[in-house]
């Protein structure tokens, strides 16, 4: 199993409970070939450019670790959320 990273920004204009449900929805996906680590929740952050039209964003990093195909289905699945304006997936072993 490698480590990985996951940052994602979801819309901030959500109520919290659609929020909660992103971030566990998120871990589930993990969950079911990997297991997560630790759950860092940065909150909402201004933005280095605008988004979709959007300045702020609601921060979420998660560690994990899994199995080299849990990274590409995580990716497709984050993709086509509507809550998730932007995310990014990092192998945390490779230098």
């Amino acid at each position: 199993m490698r480590n990985y990273e996951v940052m994602f920004i979801i819309e901030s204009t959500l109520e919290d409970e659609k929020k909660e449900a992103t971030i566990e929805m998120v871990k589930e996906i993990i969950s079911a070939d990997g297991e997560v680590e630790k759950v860092d929740v940065w909150g909402i952050r201004k933005l280095a450019y605008p988004i979709q039209k959007k300045d702020e964003g609601y921060y979420v990093v998660i560690e994990f670790k899994a199995n080299a195909d849990l990274p590409n289905e995580l990716d497709r699945r984050l993709k086509i959320s509507d809550s998730i304006i932007r995310h990014i997936i990092i192998n945390k072993d490779e230098k």
